[in-house]
């Protein structure tokens, strides 16, 4: 009985390190891929398509600023009648006279010269177009992580479940074997409650662990847009990660979205400050006007007037605005400057602390399996022991208990170990669906912007909107 009992808690213990060891390279077969969850994030996620729409939005800031160089058209049309009353002082008699009319008309005003304010408006334009693609770049780098962590979680909190049930199912066979025991007078009445309690309290370690699996499976529907069923194991990305965290700051520097995003932004607002000192500068303007007139009045009574105006209009005094204008804009350069130095330091950091994480999850790895080792061996030594009595049935509880934990945070740090690889390569810049070679069409920010930054009219989008 006792061979047969030993035998099944052998099977079970297999289970829990089957469980232990899913983080660790054994794969299900048709199983989703973290990369197929990675593409599912970067066609549907709604913040990363809200982020292109907006870009797309940003575009149209070219084709409004070039129109600065283009005519005004308006065509007029005026129809009425009018009544005078003439009277002259003097005479007892006066005239009413009642005229009516109609005419139609086009005005064209062409700008010649506004003090380069066109000009350095469309390059401002631009520079915001550029920034915001830097940000765009940004947001799918936060998407593609968000994803990942999603992913890895739900394989965490998956295997730790399974863990938790499986603990269940041992401490079960626990209880059972003791009550035997007491049956037979080996253990005492202390010896079976203290097994009851473990069980307890290994269900309820049961409970925590489904509360935990129900919220990342919300995190991971919400970021990758549809529910997960069969996952296949993750794997670090250590093909991106360079061999020294030195070299990983060079390349965060110089590529990172965020830094790029925020020197545009500095460059569209120096080129503010010429957009605002363009009001200190003289325009020159030529406007026509065609108006064709008919008398409903008079038969045969019309005309025709043409005219060409060129205007030009030196400013002396604005009562300052345009002063303050300037100023502003030279302060809003200074503080667009100093974000931007700002986000060079966050990215460091960024990085800095990554590559720590990444380490220290390696570090701990190593050090928990052979915790988790050790700690197999001790539990097989305390049960031999417990059956001939030099144990009592607390200590193979808790040795039971300290393989447990021993194993979570195996699992844990398997999780951390890849969780910090797609932090670090977040942190260098490079979390893009190019650099992770994603099986997916990629959003090219160019085309639309290609479609709509010479266009001259039409509300219609390039997609039919």
């Amino acid at each position: 009985m006792r061979k047969q009992a030993d035998k099944k808690w052998r099977l079970l213990l297999v289970g829990a390190v089957s469980a232990a060891a899913f983080l660790a390279g054994y794969g299900i077969s048709g199983a989703e891929t973290i990369n197929g969850a990675l593409v599912k994030a970067y066609q549907s996620n709604p913040d990363l398509n809200a982020q292109r729409a907006g870009l797309r939005a940003t575009d149209e800031n070219v084709a409004r600023a070039k129109a600065g160089y283009r005519p005004s058209i308006n065509a007029t049309a005026s129809v009425g009648r009018s009544f005078t009353n003439y009277k002259r002082p003097g005479l007892d008699s006066s005239t009413d006279t009642y005229l009516s009319g109609r005419s139609i008309g086009l005005e064209i005003d062409q700008t010649i010269f506004d003090g380069f304010k066109t000009y350095n408006s469309v390059k401002q334009a631009e520079s915001q177009v550029l920034s915001t693609r830097e940000s765009l770049r940004n947001e799918e780098q936060t998407t593609l992580f968000n994803a990942a962590q999603a992913y890895m979680n739900v394989l965490r909190d998956t295997a730790i479940l399974n863990l938790n049930r499986n603990n269940v199912e041992v401490l079960q066979e626990q209880l059972r074997q003791t009550t035997d025991r007491f049956n037979v007078g080996e253990v005492t009445r202390t010896d079976v409650a203290q097994a009851e309690a473990s069980l307890a309290g290994a269900r309820s370690q049961v409970s925590a662990a489904e509360a935990n699996l129900s919220s990342s499976l919300a995190t991971y529907r919400q970021v990758i847009g549809e529910e997960p069923r069969k996952l296949a194991p993750g794997r670090p990305l250590d093909k991106l990660l360079p061999k020294r965290s030195d070299a990983a700051l060079n390349i965060a520097l110089q590529e990172h979205p965020a830094i790029v995003a925020a020197m545009h932004a500095v460059d569209a607002s120096e080129l503010q400050v010429k957009v605002a000192e363009a009001d200190f500068l003289p325009t020159l303007g030529v406007s026509g006007t065609v108006r064709d007139y008919r008398s409903n009045t008079y038969v045969g009574d019309k005309g025709l007037n043409a005219s060409i105006v060129a205007q030009l209009k030196v400013p002396i005094y604005q009562g300052g605005a345009t002063s303050a204008s300037t100023r502003q804009a030279k302060e809003t350069v200074g503080q667009i400057r100093l974000q931007a130095d700002s986000i060079r330091d966050q990215v460091r950091a960024a990085v800095i602390s990554a590559w720590g994480q990444l380490e220290a999850a390696k570090a701990q790895i190593t050090a928990y399996q052979a915790q988790v080792n050790a700690n197999e061996v001790a539990l097989n030594g305390v049960r031999e022991e417990a059956r001939v009595g030099q144990r009592t049935t607390l200590d193979v509880l808790n040795a039971q208990q300290t393989l447990l934990n021993s194993r979570v945070l195996l699992i844990t740090a398997q999780r951390d170990r890849i969780v910090a690889s797609y932090a670090v390569v977040q942190a260098m810049g490079r979390l893009t669906a190019r650099y992770l070679a994603l099986d997916v069409a990629h959003y090219d920010p160019s085309v639309h912007y290609d479609q709509i930054k010479d266009s001259w009219g039409g509300i219609m989008t390039p997609d039919g909107k």
